[in-house]
């Protein structure tokens, strides 16, 4: 950056501190707002999305004073530490970045951010995507989050794989098992050995359960966002038991025909570098991909294109638990014949303030998350794919230069970024679960029990039964009419 250009953004940024920090004036000799201040922001390993904040925390350092300590534990820890921090009052950590999916466990805990981002010209909240702002930062009509990062799940596929086998890309999942069955074992990545139809990872713990709602989400959410793929909106009964998520189910695992011998046990690192080393012609993923297939080392550069998670043409009669096919009455918003339902798959991770912090810091880990955020920082972060950080601006779709400086050609940069918009804009997207003890029905119980169906030790109906059984038992444990409330409340949330 310019000399010029960075002592406008000093100004701009200390200009914003100044009211929350009560500072009446900042002369030339004068000391930064938060001089002296010291805060620990808890969030996961990473490398991805650590990566931004321990990068930017010595700048923000240098441009506020504010000393920004990043500690991480493994994604799978990170909601019970976490939690644990704010009930048990260890209060070790001042700021979290975290899956705002968690934030009905979290709200009462945290420093409530509406008078912050109103005195905030920097942030500029408003280019922020309408369903980030009031999903990703909001509960319970607070503001709680900052959004540092925007996850909608897509398909991406080789252009010249699919080319070379005259294939389109796929539009339903019977489309992408037929892709993947028809080019695996093919050499794909031009080394004289065989690559992988397709690559989508299965283990334990390792977010794979979101995979397996993306494959079930079109059968189970037909007429708009506001209907819900997870519960009944009048019984909080669950919508597993049917044959549209028994039929997911054996797609999921279909999907592992063609796919490394070792998937079971792979994570999404192991999927994405088999994809960008490329040896995968499909994958499916968050938007982390985009980038990682256009920056330096890729393999897969300029081959790589990206479309809405596929849907299906036939969708589930919750009268009978069967599959009917997609018309205008069963299925609203589809599609010539298909029903997608693009899944905002953990919403994007976000930035929160811990309310037992004291003022200063609360003031500078909301100042350090809004530096992150703002156009300057973001509009880089999320064209580079050891970010983990995802568009979830405006100003990140309407703008081309950052993507094409980071090593996106500009047809690559308008397919990846039209892919999200895509979702983004279908009126049947997916919201994640957001309820009071939401890693209990997801974590516990369904990767579990997911995981027992991989392993062959419980086949597709069972499964679906054991999920609907123990997710009803923890409803009932919770308390029916409680949960219900907060998982309507969550489906009615404004994304226009």
């Amino acid at each position: 950056m310019r000399i010029a250009k960075k002592l406008c953004l000093v100004a701009a940024l200390l200009l914003m501190l100044v009211p929350l920090a009560n500072t009446s004036s900042i002369g030339a000799a004068q000391a930064l707002p938060f001089d002296g201040v010291s805060a620990t922001v808890l969030t996961f390993v990473g490398p991805q999305v650590a990566e931004p904040q321990q990068r930017r925390a010595p700048e923000f350092k240098k441009l506020t004073g504010a000393d920004i300590t990043i500690a991480t534990v493994p994604n799978a820890d990170l909601p019970s530490k976490t939690l644990n921090d704010m009930v048990q009052g260890t209060n070790a950590y001042q700021g979290y970045v975290i899956d705002p999916q968690y934030v009905a466990d979290y709200a009462s805990y945290l420093q409530p951010l509406d008078g912050y981002i109103k005195a905030d010209k920097d942030i500029q909240w408003d280019d922020i995507q309408p369903f980030f702002r009031n999903f990703s930062a909001s509960y319970g009509g607070h503001t709680y989050m900052v959004p540092l990062d925007g996850d909608f799940l897509m398909v991406y596929y080789r252009i010249d794989v699919l080319k070379k086998n005259n294939l389109e890309p796929p539009k339903t999942w019977a489309d992408y098992l037929a892709v993947a069955k028809a080019v695996n074992g093919q050499d794909m990545a031009g080394d004289g050995k065989p690559s992988y139809g397709s690559c989508i990872s299965k283990k334990r713990s390792g977010q794979s359960y979101w995979w397996l709602w993306a494959i079930a989400a079109p059968y189970l959410q037909t007429k708009g966002t506001s209907q819900g793929s997870f519960f009944d909106t009048k019984t909080m009964k669950p919508l597993v038991n049917n044959d549209g998520f028994i039929e997911a189910l054996n797609i999921l695992k279909e999907t592992g025909k063609y796919g490394p011998p070792d998937e079971a046990t792979q994570d999404v690192g192991n999927s994405r570098t088999l994809f960008i080393t490329g040896h995968c012609a499909l994958t499916l993923d968050w938007g982390d991909i985009g980038p990682l297939a256009a920056n330096e080392g890729s393999k897969v550069i300029d081959k790589t294109g990206s479309i809405i998670v596929p849907g299906t043409k036939n969708v589930v009669d919750f009268s009978t638990g069967k599959l009917v096919p997609v018309s205008k009455d069963t299925a609203p918003n589809a599609i010539d014949g298909v029903n997608y339902a693009p899944y905002a798959a953990a919403g994007g991770w976000s930035g929160a303030v811990n309310a037992s912090a004291t003022d200063k810091q609360k003031q500078a880990v909301y100042a350090f998350f809004s530096y992150l955020s703002a156009p300057p920082q973001s509009d880089v972060d999320v064209t580079l794919g050891k970010t983990g950080f995802n568009p979830y601006r405006n100003s990140h779709f309407s703008d081309l230069k950052p993507w094409i400086s980071s090593g996106f050609s500009e047809a690559a940069a308008k397919d990846y970024l039209g892919a999200i918009k895509a979702s983004l804009e279908n009126p049947n997207f997916v919201i994640d679960l957001r309820v009071p003890h939401t890693d209990e029905y997801q974590h516990d119980i369904l990767d579990k029990i997911q995981s027992q169906f991989l392993a062959g030790e419980l086949d597709a109906p069972a499964t679906a039964k054991a999920i609907s059984d123990q997710w009803d038992a923890l409803t009932d444990k919770l308390g029916r009419d409680a949960q219900l409330k907060a998982y309507v409340e969550q489906l009615g949330i404004e994304t226009k």
